[in-house]
């Protein structure tokens, strides 16, 4: 649930700064030119000072000019709002990841979000949980094998939860910045003739496997239970 809140505000957010952007492009030039030079942070700061509170009427040449103070006022005020409310929930939900799989976070690469992402994955599939192997399936970086008739190969699986991938993937990209395990295995493979692709998903299928063996315990005494005695609180199949 936070995470949806999460999602839901990030998005939010996101679109508040594309409109006050956009209303800055057909703005007064001497109002644009004087917020172009700004940072975000500075932009947002600044238009919150812009809205004019004095109740003389809304006519004349100002009138455009006072509107899009005002405008950006409010998407500055927006973004602050849901900004606080990102952080609440980032506070949140990191608060749940250190009671329950503390284990995630003392992993290279694996910060709260990214270890949040996957335990859901988890959790909304325990069932499919016997293996390792079926959850790399579930994450979409089981190998699939390829040939091109003079090579064979194993190429991008589209299947499973992309969420999850996108979270092996964060934890590869960052693995390969600062872990010098990984980098030694990078330049290994490099050598061997592998491209830098193909060596992205291996890793993956590492961090799988990882990640599986740090949260089984966690499947079965926490998710499981939960999962069954909802279903049995209900009335209907657990699956």
């Amino acid at each position: 649930m936070y995470r949806l809140a999460k999602g839901s505000a990030v998005k939010a957010r996101t679109q508040a700064i594309y409109q006050l952007k956009a209303a800055l492009v057909s703005a007064d030039p001497n109002l644009r030119e004087e917020l172009a030079v700004l940072g975000n942070a500075e932009l947002f700061r600044t238009c919150l000072r812009l809205a004019d509170d004095s109740e003389n009427d809304e006519d004349g040449e100002e009138v455009v000019l006072q509107a899009t103070r005002i405008t950006l006022c409010l998407l500055a005020q927006r973004v602050g709002q849901l900004t606080e409310q990102i952080r609440d929930l980032e506070g949140r939900l990191a608060r749940l990841v250190e009671r329950h799989a503390p284990q995630l976070l003392a992993v290279v690469g694996i910060g709260p979000d990214t270890a949040v992402t996957l335990l859901v994955t988890v959790g909304d599939n325990p069932e499919r949980l016997g293996s390792e192997a079926s959850f790399a399936a579930l994450c979409g970086v089981s190998p699939v094998e390829r040939s091109s008739g003079s090579r064979q190969y194993r190429r991008l699986n589209r299947g499973g939860d992309r969420q999850a991938n996108a979270a092996l993937h964060r934890i590869v990209q960052t693995r390969l910045r600062v872990d010098p395990r990984t980098q030694d295995y990078y330049e290994r493979r490099i050598k061997e003739g592998k491209t830098r692709r193909e060596i992205v998903r291996c890793l993956k299928r590492y961090a799988a496997r990882e990640v599986f063996h740090l949260v089984r315990p966690t499947v079965k005494t926490h998710v499981i239970g939960a999962v069954w005695g909802a279903a049995a609180g209900s009335g209907v199949r657990a699956g």
